[in-house]
């Protein structure tokens, strides 16, 4: 089941909000009811992954008493260790076991004719979110940041919460726990807010990131050699448009569906393509990963405390281990080597140089690196990783331009101004006037609930079109 589903949208969330408005002043009746209704719509899409995150999740909740109660520190040591090396088998089992089959078979090739037989596990929806949520939770017991939850179905509610659930944001227990533990009342304010935020992230998946998405997969399914330079850059900047509106597109709907149930959740997009610098992109793209990477393998690589050099490498791990987390591929881990090439240039030498260029032309020169950086997550291969580049750096070729849909070219427009509208100095000025102006903000919320009903008609109508972050 998915937020882009009519049953979703007509079923069953709105039998779960009137259940919960039945229940509106009943905080345990709301948490079996939410527990309930997370764990169904989890299992509506896997079934077979269920019982093993709840198996999975009784040694997390168990560990966590062991933490909190065990005053030990080699104990303490331990029961962590223990609970973080359990999470990620479980991530390497379901994501990256026939990766790492794979990658031995081609090493012994020359060696054996025997080849180890892949075991093809399908991957579950959203197991590196849930993941890493998990380890958060043990992480925080052992720093004596959170206590543990206060019963082992609070833990699964904040383990299953279905709006988070599939693509993040990536949550702490402690940021969630006193929603978890009581749930908040349903107010009107938190409806319409919420349905509102819903109705932005609907328009981003279904008006702009399908449609572009469409002729960006055309262009990256194509043999790289016969792709003309135009053709491969309208299909870099439709595939940048589709990972952004998809993504930032699902973390709206997610936001927004909890707020209509009262639940507060962090931001997890800032603009990111009006960033300065590739730091600068980071701190406005997934922005709950970013902070997951800092807090819990950063720091604990050192982080900047000792020299430079370990400050840069740490910065490069860092980002590798990212670009492996996004899937088991080798185009991932050279994306997240780029990224942390980057981030170390920036440190060195080259966030000074952008700061000493002004606004408009960091901007373009960070959203160029980034853009080069897209061509190498979206390529499926080394080979095509290179075959592509050539197509865009190569001028003089003539390779064959692919036909755009009739709409594609104005989305592509109305995609480019919505990201990059936000550096402009009067939008500051425009969100200051939004915010004090009654007519604006209903001239707003009209047009967000029209793009609602031209939304969920085209989700009726057209394929579905899975969001890019299941793959993760």
């Amino acid at each position: 089941m998915s937020f882009i589903d009519p049953l979703f949208l007509f079923v069953f969330f709105p039998l779960l909000y009137a259940a919960c408005l039945a229940e509106n002043t009943r905080i345990g009746a709301k948490k079996w009811t939410l527990l309930a209704a997370s764990v169904l719509f989890y299992w509506w899409g896997e079934p077979l992954f269920v019982p093993v995150l709840l198996l999975t999740s009784v040694l997390d909740y168990v560990l966590s008493l062991k933490l909190h109660g065990t005053e030990s520190e080699r104990d303490r040591k331990l029961y962590v260790a223990i609970g973080v090396v359990a999470n990620l088998a479980l991530l390497c089992f379901y994501k990256y076991a026939d990766f790492i089959i794979s990658n031995v078979n081609e090493a012994l090739a020359p060696f054996a004719a025997h080849r180890i037989a892949l075991l093809k596990i399908a991957l579950p929806i959203g197991v590196s979110f849930v993941v890493f949520e998990r380890i958060t939770y043990l992480v925080d017991t052992y720093r004596r940041a959170s206590q543990p939850a206060s019963s082992f179905w609070d833990y699964c509610l904040f383990v299953f919460f279905f709006p988070k659930l599939l693509a993040g944001p990536i949550l702490k227990f402690h940021e969630m726990r006193a929603q978890i533990t009581a749930p908040p009342t349903i107010v009107w304010g938190d409806f319409a807010s919420g349905l509102l935020r819903l109705s932005r992230g609907l328009a981003k998946k279904l008006l702009i990131a399908d449609p572009v998405g469409t002729f960006a997969d055309t262009v990256f399914g194509a043999d790289p050699s016969h792709l003309s330079m135009q053709s491969a850059w309208l299909g870099l900047i439709c595939f940048a448009l589709q990972i952004f509106f998809d993504f930032s597109g699902y973390s709206d709907m997610a936001i927004g569906l909890a707020r209509m149930l009262g639940f507060r959740l962090r931001e997890n997009f800032n603009a990111p393509y009006t960033a300065t610098s590739i730091t600068d992109f980071w701190r406005r793209w997934h922005i709950s990963l970013t902070t997951w990477i800092r807090d819990y393998l950063y720091v604990p690589l050192g982080g900047n405390r000792g020299s430079a050099w370990r400050t840069y490498f740490n910065l490069w791990i860092c980002f590798l281990a990212s670009g492996l987390w996004h899937g088991a591929s080798w185009n991932f881990v050279l994306w997240g080597a780029y990224n942390g090439l980057f981030l170390m240039l920036d440190r060195l030498f080259l966030k000074r140089v952008l700061d000493r260029l002004g606004t408009v032309l960091s901007i373009a020169i960070t959203l160029l690196i980034v853009l080069f950086g897209w061509a190498i997550f979206r390529c499926g291969t080394l080979e095509h990783i290179g075959g592509f580049i050539v197509a865009l750096t190569d001028a003089s070729r003539t390779g064959s331009s692919l036909t755009m849909p009739a709409d594609v070219p104005a989305l592509m427009i109305v995609g480019i101004l919505c990201s990059l509208v936000p550096a402009l100095p009067a939008w500051h000025r425009l969100e200051l006037r939004y915010d004090s102006s009654a007519l604006l903000r209903a001239g707003a919320s009209a047009v967000l609930l029209s793009f609602y009903v031209i939304s969920v008609a085209r989700a009726a109508a057209v394929p579905f079109k899975p969001f890019i972050y299941f793959r993760f």
